[in-house]
Parts: structure tokens; sequence; C-alpha cells
């Protein structure tokens, strides 16, 4: 039985891509930094008879990153944070910046230098960075200035990974969900959690032969 780390878990997208990758057969590990909140959303999703197990991880902590001892086929980076959405970037508080980079970029990147060079070494690994069209360099506006920046970051770290894990079956890609109905999106948002979940959880269990590059 192939294993999934989802970050950001105990809700929306998250919960969702959990739920989904669980009904696939994979034993998943729901992440999140609110203890509560993991396990009351590990337990629902047993109830459904998905195995799932909660674990308590902030993705900032490099030293919680470097601890982890389990091996793992999949792993979903959608953890994120969204500060100053309607800030300006001249006036943009650094520290949001910096936030912003620690949770959307760097705490993926960690992961990936934790776990990936397992993925090469089984052969199989499926990464999944959930991005954002606000990361568009060609689209790029004025919008959230952190978030916007911190996800061009990570849609150049995606690069770079699937650069790394081509020809080992490490299959890295980056997924804009849209703009989807979540405590981040809001309830105006014209796309549901499952239709924002449906790419993510297909890259996440994508076969071999469609290997991009």
């Amino acid at each position: 039985m192939r294993t999934a780390l989802v970050t950001g878990g105990s809700r929306g997208i998250g919960l969702e891509v959990c739920r989904r990758l669980g009904t696939l057969g994979l034993r998943v590990l729901l992440s999140a930094r609110d203890r509560q909140a993991v396990e009351q959303a590990a337990d629902l999703l047993r109830r459904d008879g998905a195995q799932v197990e909660p674990v308590i991880l902030d993705v900032t902590d490099e030293r919680a990153i470097r601890s982890l001892s389990v091996d793992v086929d999949v792993l979903v980076n959608n953890a994120a944070v969204l500060l100053g959405e309607d800030d300006s970037v001249l006036t943009a508080p650094p520290e949001h910046f910096r936030r912003s980079m620690e949770t959307n970029a760097y705490g993926p990147l960690g992961l990936c230098q934790a776990l990936m060079p397992g993925m090469l070494r089984r052969r199989y690994g499926r990464i999944v960075n959930v991005s954002s069209g606000a990361g568009q360099l060609a689209g790029m506006t004025d919008y959230a200035p952190t978030y916007s920046v911190s996800k061009a970051a990570l849609n150049a770290l995606t690069l770079l990974l699937a650069h790394a894990g081509r020809g080992r079956n490490v299959l890295v890609n980056a997924v804009d969900p849209g703009w989807v109905r979540t405590d981040m999106g809001g309830a105006s948002a014209p796309r549901s959690v499952g239709e924002g979940a449906d790419t993510i959880v297909w890259c996440a269990h994508r076969p071999a032969e469609r290997e991009h590059g």
C-alpha cells in the first residue's frame, strides 16, 4: 500500500484530497498544525472506511520536517497562507513576505528535500504543489503581492524538482485549483471543493507514461 502525505489536510481542498486518495486505496497521512482539527478530520474520513492517520505538522518547522521517519510515495503540498490580500506591493509589510515564503515555498521545499530522495531510491513518487493563478508571471497584477510572489517561487521550485525526478518515475507538478469555495476562497467562489481537488488527485495518482518534459 502506498502512503500519501497531505499538508493542510484538515479542511477545504486538502480534506477533499485526503478523502479521494483514501478511496483510491492509499494510506493517507492527514497533516496540519492544529491537533484537534487534524484528529477530527482524520476520524471523519475513517468513518468512511479510509485508512487515514492524523499528523501534527507545521510546514515552517524545519526540525519537525527533518524528523519525519515515514516512507512517503505521494506528497501533496497544500498548506498555504494568504496575508494582506488587498495590500500594495509598496506597503505590504516585509514580515508578510517572509511568512508567505516560509509557508508557501520554503515549507514545500523542506518536505521535498526530506522525502523526495526516498522516492528516487524506490523509483516511485508523485509530488503535487498546490499553486495559484496569482503566481503566474504572465498574468500577474497587483493582487495579494506576498501571496503572488510566494506562489511564483513555488512554480519555479516545481520545475526544478521535476528535472530532479526525471527518468526516475518521480513526477512533480504544480496545480492551480482555481477560485474555490473554501475559507480562503470565500462563499462567492465559482468552483466547488470537489472541482478544485480533481486535478490535484489526478496528478497524485498519474501514470508514469505521462511524465512531462
